[in-house]
């Protein structure tokens, strides 16, 4: 396989084209696109809080998760502390746990809050309190309605924060993402004849034994376009048709398949010629979706390809399945890893093909095979 190249795209501003050198979509499928001068964009964002927070890299989630406990912990201890400086420090703790302490004839009033002699104390009730690790040392008595109104508040809290943090780190791990670690496209695409018919054709491979669930797959070509009016469409999208009327688009991902997309004349590579794979700039981003079969969640897996990164003339390598002594079909993983080759034969067109560019180009693809010893998904 080549090396990365990137399509000389463009970028449309009031003032003028741009030349941009990179993919819309990259091999690993992140979309390479980034939002500028959005309006409320803060506020749109935390709106969606559950999402962002879903969205946003393991070590701030991990940074919230610390710091949403932290500060609940030194909120509620402060307002503690303050209820005990307010209720007087010096007499906290030194009494039974009655409503009351009879010394002679005066009485001595329970403090609000037990054992809490100094800020660590109040932080450390208040770390038990919303953990609910239950020590039993410091605890409130009926003296001060404020201090019990609080730690209701504060439990209250607690679950929420527990509920919110625990389910995003749930939802971040549980997600279909890392699934597409297993997905494998090839990293080129090839143009060649495949039953008489020039076809635009890609690997896609699942690495797993547990199958995607109603995969199915889908292409749109991505290129500039001006209009009969002059208008400039940086990055139009058109469907590439790879059998969705059919079927085919249907995939049983048992082994690694090959999707074929047929260039005829409703194609919008119909007038692509092997000259222009050199010089166009175009890129071809393919999807494939379906369900992971042990979560039932929808995952996709995206890739693209660049102009020149279809190959002209050439075909994959066929898999190798060998039958073991268990009964199993074993694929010899040495042929997945080999890419493609060139095409054993002419490819032609009927004298009557109504694209003559194409047919001039197709003719004169070499006809003997080259292995080239490619590693088609690394």
């Amino acid at each position: 396989c080549t090396t990365r190249r990137k399509q000389p795209n463009w970028n449309y501003s009031d003032k003028e084209l741009q030349p941009n050198t990179e993919p819309v979509c990259k091999e690993n499928g992140q979309c390479n696109v980034v939002f500028t001068n959005m309006e409320e964009k803060r506020q749109r964002y935390l709106a969606d809080i559950f999402t962002t927070c879903v969205d946003t890299r393991w070590r701030y989630l991990l940074l919230l998760f610390c710091a949403s406990f932290l500060v609940s912990w030194l909120f509620f201890g402060i307002i503690f502390y303050s209820v005990s400086l307010g209720d007087g420090l010096a007499v906290a703790g030194l009494y039974g746990p009655t409503s009351g302490h009879t010394s002679g004839e005066q009485t001595q009033r329970l403090p609000c809050i037990l054992h809490v002699r100094g800020f660590v104390g109040a932080l450390l009730f208040s770390m038990e309190t919303q953990t609910t690790i239950g020590y039993g040392w410091r605890c409130v008595t009926e003296e001060c309605p404020v201090t019990v109104i609080t730690v209701v508040i504060q439990s209250i809290v607690g679950c929420i924060i527990d509920s919110f943090m625990i389910g995003t780190i749930m939802a971040k791990m549980a997600r279909p993402k890392k699934r597409n670690q297993t997905l494998l496209f090839s990293k080129n695409a090839v143009i060649a004849l495949r039953d008489g018919k020039l076809c635009l054709m890609w690997r896609v491979g699942n690495l797993r034994k547990s199958h995607i669930v109603e995969a199915h797959v889908r292409a749109q070509l991505i290129r500039s376009y001006v209009t009969a009016e002059g208008e400039f469409i940086p990055l139009e999208q058109m469907d590439l048709n790879v059998g969705y009327d059919e079927g085919t688009d249907r995939l049983f991902l048992v082994s690694p398949l090959v999707i074929i997309h047929e260039i005829d004349k409703d194609s919008p590579l119909y007038t692509l010629s092997r000259a222009d794979l050199e010089t166009d700039d175009f890129e071809i981003v393919v999807i494939l979706e379906g369900m992971v079969e042990a979560t039932a969640m929808t995952t996709q897996f995206r890739s693209s390809y660049l102009a020149r990164e279809v190959f002209w003339g050439y075909r994959f390598e066929p898999m190798h399945f060998f039958l073991s002594k268990s009964g199993q079909f074993t694929l010899d993983n040495l042929h997945v890893v080999h890419g493609f080759q060139w095409a054993l034969y002419l490819q032609y067109f009927p004298a009557n093909s109504a694209n003559l560019h194409i047919c001039e180009t197709a003719c004169f693809v070499k006809s003997f095979p080259v292995n080239l010893e490619k590693n088609l998904f690394m």
